[in-house]
This record gives C-alpha cells, sequence and structure tokens, in this order.
C-alpha cells in the first residue's frame, strides 16, 4: 500500500503543532492501524508559512498532481483544518478523493470517509474550520478599524505628500508602545499643493498633467502622472484640513465619520480606510457609503473648503455612465491607428466649425501637447473611406482574407465554449452552495440518525449532479458539446463580407467599426503615409 502525508502551518514557530511534530504523529498512525507498513510506502508533503484559506499551497498543488498520477491507498493528515478552512475547497477535494478511491484519515477527528455518517460529520468539521478563519479574519480587520478610528496610519504606500514615521506613546498601565504616523515630505509637499492650485485654476486634469509634462515634474517612480493617478491624490481625503464642512460632506455620502465637530481644528488631515473591498480580486473601490473616516495625527495640506470644490469639479465633469459611449458615433478608426512617430495611439477629435470633419490625433500630442508629439493629423474623413476601398479586393471569395475567416470561425467557437463553460460553473457553484447550505442546517443543532440520513441521501443526489455537471464541463471544455451559435454568427459575417458592396454601405457607424476591427491588425501614420496591416499583407494608403 502507498501512503500520502500532508502537513501544513501558517507561520514558522518552531514549537506546537509543528509541521515535523505533524508527520511524526501521522507516521505512528499508519505504523500502528496498517499492520505490514514501511517508511518507503510514505510519502511526505509539508508547506510552511501557508494560510488554509484556499488550496494554492506548492507542496499541495504537487500532491494533487502527483495523486492523479500515482493514485496512493490513503492521505492522512493530522487535523481537518489542515488540508483546509474552506468548506468549498474542501468538499471539492473529498469528492475527487472518492472518484479516484483514495481514502481521506484525519488522525485526530478520526474521521472515515467510506460511511455516510463520517462523511456528513466531516463536512460539519469543515464548516466549523471555515467559520473560525472568517472568526479570525473578522476579529483582525476590527482591530484595524479601532487603529484606524484612533487616528492612526496602518501602513502600506504612503500617499505622494507624506512619510511613515514610527512613533511611542505611553498606554495606561505604563507600558510604551509603537504606532505610525504621517508626517510631511517637503518636497512632494509643494507638489500636492500645486496639483490642487493648478486643478482648481484650470478645471481640468488634462491641463494639469499637461502644466506637470512641460515643468519636467514626475511621479516617485520617475514617471509622468497619468490622469487616474492625478485624480487619486485629488480625491484622497489624507489632504484635506478636517473642518464641519467636510464633515457634512461625509455624513451626506452616509461615510461613517469617527470625529466630532468640536475635534476639528490645528489643521489636522484627515485618514480614510475601507475606500477598497481587497475580498474581490483588483480591489474595487467601495463606495463612499462605506468608506470610515477618521482624524488624522499628521498635518493636511489643502484647506476644506478647496478640497470640497475640487470633488464638486470633479463629480461635474465626471460623464453620465447611462448616456457615454465608449467610443464616438463617427469615426471608424479611432485608437485603431498608431503614431509610427511615437508609439501612440491616435483618437479621433471634431474640428470646430467644421461640419462634421475630424482628425486622428497622436494621444501623446492631443494631451500632452506638441513638445511630446508633433507627429501632422490624420484627416478621418479621407483616411475612413481609403481604408474601406483599401481592403476590398482582401474580402473577395478568393482574397488573403478568406484563410483569416476560418481561423476567425475557430476563435469564435473557442468563445462559445467559454460562454458555456461559464454557465455550467455557476450551476456547479449553485449546486455545491446547496450541499454546504444542508451541511450548515445540519450543524445547527444536535442531529439525530433520522436527520443525518436525510441530508446524507440528498447529499448524494446533489453530488451525482456534480458529477454530471462536471463532466459536461469537461465535454464544453474540450469542444465536443454544438456550437450552432458560432456557426451561424461566422456564415452571416462571411455572407456580409462577400456582398461587400451592398452590405457594407447599409451598416451603422458602430457595425462597420466592428467588422474594421475583426479584418485589420492596425494602421500605422508615418506623417505622410497610413499603413494598413491585414495580417500577412500591408497596403499604404497616402
Amino acid at each position: 500500500m502507498k501512503y500520502y502525508i500532508y502537513s501544513r502551518k501558517s507561520v514558522f514557530t518552531g514549537k506546537g503543532e509543528s509541521i515535523e511534530n505533524q508527520v511524526e504523529l501521522c507516521k505512528q498512525y499508519i505504523v500502528a492501524n496498517f499492520p505490514g507498513s514501511q517508511e518507503g510506502d510514505i510519502t511526505v508533503y509539508e508547506d510552511e508559512g501557508f494560510s488554509g484559506k484556499n488550496l494554492q499551497r506548492p507542496q499541495f498543488q504537487k500532491m494533487m498532481r502527483e495523486l492523479k498520477a500515482s493514485r496512493p491507498d490513503c492521505l492522512v493528515c493530522y487535523r481537518l483544518d489542515r488540508i483546509s478552512r474552506n468548506v468549498g475547497d474542501f468538499a471539492a477535494l473529498i469528492e475527487e478523493l472518492n472518484g479516484r478511491g483514495v481514502a481521506f484519515i484525519c488522525i485526530r477527528e478520526k474521521f472515515d470517509t467510506s460511511t455516510p455518517m463520517g462523511k456528513a460529520m466531516m463536512y460539519i468539521a469543515s464548516v466549523f474550520a471555515q467559520l473560525e478563519r472568517e472568526t479570525i479574519a473578522e476579529r483582525v480587520r476590527d482591530n484595524m478599524l479601532l487603529l484606524a478610528k484612533l487616528g492612526r496610519w496602518l501602513g502600506g504606500t504612503t500617499p505622494t505628500g507624506y512619510t511613515s514615521k514610527k512613533v511611542q506613546e505611553m498606554i495606561i498601565d505604563g507600558k510604551i508602545k509603537s504606532s505610525c504616523q504621517l508626517q510631511e515630505h517637503p518636497d512632494e509637499n509643494r507638489l500636492v499643493r500645486t496639483i490642487f492650485e493648478k486643478f482648481l485654476e484650470l478645471h481640468s486634469l488634462n491641463g494639469v498633467r499637461k502644466y506637470l509634462h512641460n515643468k519636467g515634474i514626475t511621479s516617485r517612480s520617475g514617471k509622468e502622472y497619468s490622469l487616474l493617478g492625478l485624480r487619486e491624490i485629488l480625491q484622497n481625503p489624507v489632504y484635506c484640513i478636517a473642518d464641519e464642512g467636510v464633515r457634512a460632506y461625509f455624513l451626506k455620502k452616509q461615510a461613517e465619520v469617527c470625529f466630532e465637530p468640536w475635534e476639528c481644528g490645528e489643521g489636522r488631515g484627515l485618514l480614510s480606510y475601507n475606500k477598497r473591498d481587497y475580498t474581490k480580486g483588483h480591489a474595487p473601490r467601495n463606495g463612499m457609503d462605506k468608506w470610515i473616516i477618521a482624524l488624522g495625527r499628521h498635518k493636511g495640506m489643502v484647506s476644506g473648503s478647496d478640497w470640497l470644490s475640487v470633488q464638486h469639479i470633479l463629480e461635474q465633469n465626471r460623464p453620465d455612465q447611462a448616456h457615454s459611449n465608449t467610443y464616438n458615433g463617427y469615426a471608424l478608426l479611432s485608437g485603431l491607428v498608431i503614431c509610427e512617430k511615437c508609439g501612440r495611439r491616435m483618437f479621433s477629435k471634431l474640428r470646430s466649425g467644421r461640419g462634421g470633419q475630424y482628425d486622428y490625433i497622436c494621444q501623446g500630442k492631443l494631451q500632452l501637447g506638441k513638445n511630446t508629439c508633433d507627429s501632422r493629423n490624420l484627416p478621418g474623413v479621407q483616411a475612413d473611406q481609403a481604408v474601406c476601398h483599401g481592403i476590398r479586393p482582401y474580402v473577395h471569395p478568393d482574397g488573403s482574407l478568406s484563410g483569416y475567416l476560418r481561423e476567425w470561425k475557430q476563435e469564435l467557437t473557442a468563445q462559445h465554449r467559454e460562454d458555456a463553460s461559464q454557465a455550467l460553473r455557476q450551476k456547479l457553484k449553485e449546486t455545491q452552495q446547496e450541499i454546504d447550505h444542508l451541511v450548515l442546517v445540519l450543524g445547527q443543532q444536535i442531529p439525530s440518525a433520522t436527520l443525518i440520513q436525510r441530508v446524507t441521501q440528498r447529499m448524494e443526489v446533489l453530488e451525482a449532479e456534480a458529477a454530471r455537471l462536471e463532466l459536461a464541463l469537461k465535454q464544453a471544455q474540450a469542444g465536443t458539446a454544438g456550437s450552432w451559435a458560432t456557426e451561424a454568427i461566422s456564415d452571416t459575417l462571411r455572407t456580409a463580407l462577400l456582398s461587400w458592396e451592398e452590405s457594407f454601405e447599409q451598416m451603422n457607424v458602430v457595425e462597420k467599426r466592428t467588422i474594421l476591427r475583426i479584418l485589420l491588425q492596425k494602421c500605422q501614420w508615418d506623417g505622410e503615409t497610413l499603413h494598413l496591416y491585414l495580417y500577412q499583407n500591408r497596403e499604404e494608403i497616402g
């Protein structure tokens, strides 16, 4: 027989349930319960310094790869939460082990996955392991919130204009504790004040960006400030000197404000907490109703009235999301043309008072002025007409684009598979959530034998459904599922392209732009000639 032992510890301490202790106890269990087992039959996998919140651990992943290849008889661990504290991950792992005929043994909780009672009790234990993890995380968040409300800087990258310093303070019992607070950075301090002053003067993020570019002012990393970076500075409450008007502003926005009007004064700045949701990918920005605003121990840089004026201007300048479009409604090549001189993209801009005439202008020139790029503008109407005329021969049935259309059809089919896979993943997730719910119901009371039997029966039905969905998901990913929708889409496109003269002129701007982006790799403007790249071909339009 072959045995795998898995051990994990979040941090190295050298005491308690160490990696070595876990492995030794598991080996003793194997020797005591499986007569004839030898040291050579055991393979050990150890992860130290990794959390149990998910299964993304190097040795665990290696173990699973080798488990699929060699199929051991047993996977042994010291305690359930050494494997995972997430009930969803744990349930999926147990199903995979059962499907491969691998027994799971947890020596401390003494679980046996071969019986319905043992399986149900293991699910319950995994729920409590996840509850413990979430409770720990909630306690950490509560402690951080308390520190934020006390005005302490909680670490991380300091805002432009400040550095972080460690300070010591005496607490009631005579002990000395250290904490961090912000202090002004003289050079960056002047830069921040300039950014606010120029924005109040120009009412334009791009205007401020041009000013900094012309002055040769860059960020800490030596790069030019982006529009997003400037907006982040202007919206950050850390620079705002607290006063009653600012407090009223945040209360109106339904933020949690942790100071009273009488506490304002002495030029103290603000600290904001919970601005982003770090439980989600890419940490999206939370609404202001979830923010926590506290008085900091640092000096603010901008008066409350100026900071509020900046917020008002930013809100006025923000486009109406319900009516804004990613692209304009007239230019076919906006963002598709590359400026050969500087490598930036070119975007369309209407000529003032010229009756719908427009030009494609280099992004650097458009945003930062001629000092950045002095490439000639590309007349838009003539360029669009020339491109549509220039690609006409290649759309012919015998043209060079016919092979590309076959490749594009394959890409569409792959996209269809991904869409089908996404729907199956969602259904599988819902099925697993129902299993988790049944486990929670079972764990909320002392389970009777009847209740355990009923829950186990329902779990078996759900597990069969989950297995069916997993099989369907594999088929979709392998491409064995039907793709009639992509056939219809690609055939429609091909028909439209074969009757280019008639169909293209009847399309609206969005439809024309979509077709061109399918057929063109890119366009490149060198100031005199527009080069079209149709995969293996290159056309030049003067």
